[in-house]
């Protein structure tokens, strides 16, 4: 009797033995994440383990295409005055000293003939001063006389320089100076010139409008280079320096990339969005860069050493990005990774492993394939 229930006993324990161990491995079996693949599957796969490789990662930093400022004009009037003719429109191409608006001016007027009254009076006090001499030496006057002569006509030459280098302040060309000094015709209209070659990118003035010499009238810039500027986190700015080569992606025109340098870093950090500035030039002869486009700067950073992980690896569920990380006894479990964009078929950690994992690195698709299949089948 006592062995027959010793026997029932020892049953029950070995049944709830295999009981535990067909639970263990259905809860194993029914873990979505993980799977073991076939031999002919697992032949094709190739595992690699996670490493540290130097990388130089690529910031992307938002902008627009700005003027060079080197290549920029802003030009006014050199006196007080009315327009009167104003015929250059924006986006009119412009040489060098070619006529923008033509000004009257009652202050140019007024210079002229202060100009004149001291020419005249250079001329009466050169003669007295000669007459003066001749006296001398026919001892009619003393040599006083002659001093205080001679200082006028000193003081003649002096005054008509000032009076010369006023208009040549106002705008008075040489020829213009030494028409007035011969002909004595005094002139109130003044033009106002294009002091360097490029596009009329802004008018802001208008016939009949009283313009001051602090007011910009026009606008010329050569538009054959321009800048891309954008605003790099201050957090990133030690991965930045001047020389470094960058990519600029402008989507007006279809994230066409234009390839320049850096050549400013700027030494502040602007409180407000704690950014710093950065800049470079770009070929523009084409055109079809325009100012205040929006652009995305590309500036390849210092080189460190990352966890990186081939792209190949990388398998996509939703928005959600995943590697297999081989697990025991051929099984395979997918891990939820957070990657930087790929870069030279690289992709750097940012978080989900550690390193020293041993990863799919070719397969990969189909492995999860078969494991979406095995979930299916056993849902």
């Amino acid at each position: 009797m006592k062995k027959a229930v010793i026997a029932l006993l020892v049953a029950g324990l070995l049944a709830g033995c295999g009981e535990e161990k067909d639970s263990h491995s259905k809860a194993v079996a029914a873990d979505p994440l993980s799977v073991t693949p076939a031999a002919e599957l697992n032949s094709q796969l190739k595992v690699l383990e996670v490493a540290k490789e130097s990388v130089a990662e690529m910031l992307r930093v938002t902008g627009n295409i700005d003027f060079d400022e080197q290549r920029v004009a802003r030009i006014g009037a050199t006196v007080t005055g009315r327009v009167v003719e104003a015929d250059v429109l924006p986006g009119q191409d412009v040489k060098k000293g070619e006529l923008l608006a033509r000004l009257n001016s009652s202050e140019l007027s007024s210079q002229q003939l202060a100009y004149m009254k001291a020419r005249a009076q250079l001329e009466l006090n050169r003669r007295a001063a000669e007459r003066a001499k001749a006296l001398l030496a026919a001892d009619v006057i003393g040599a006083a006389e002659l001093q205080r002569r001679e200082s006028e006509y000193q003081i003649s030459v002096a005054e008509t320089r000032a009076a010369a280098d006023q208009l040549r302040l106002l705008g008075f060309s040489e020829a213009a100076l030494n028409r007035l000094g011969a002909q004595g015709a005094v002139d109130s209209v003044t033009p106002v010139s294009a002091s360097r070659q490029g596009t009329v990118v802004e008018r802001r003035v208008a016939v009949g409008q009283v313009v001051q010499p602090a007011d910009t009238l026009f606008v010329v810039a050569d538009l054959s280079r321009v800048w891309a500027v954008a605003q790099v986190p201050e957090q990133q700015i030690g991965q930045v320096r001047v020389g470094q080569q960058v990519s600029i992606e402008v989507p007006a025109l279809g994230n066409e990339r234009r390839v320049g340098k850096l050549i400013f870093v700027g030494h502040t950090v602007d409180p407000e969005t704690r950014t710093v500035l950065v800049r470079t030039e770009l070929d523009n002869r084409d055109g079809a860069l325009k100012p205040a486009m929006l652009a995305t700067m590309l500036i390849e950073a210092r080189p460190s050493d990352k966890l990186v992980v081939p792209a190949s690896a990388v398998v996509r569920e939703g928005e959600e990005e995943f590697v297999f990380v081989a697990g025991d006894g051929g099984q395979y479990r997918l891990t939820k990774v957070k990657l930087a964009p790929e870069q030279g078929g690289r992709r750097v950690v940012i978080s989900g492993l550690k390193g020293g994992e041993k990863l799919v690195v070719e397969g990969a698709f189909h492995l999860n394939n078969e494991r979406n299949r095995l979930a299916a089948e056993g849902a």
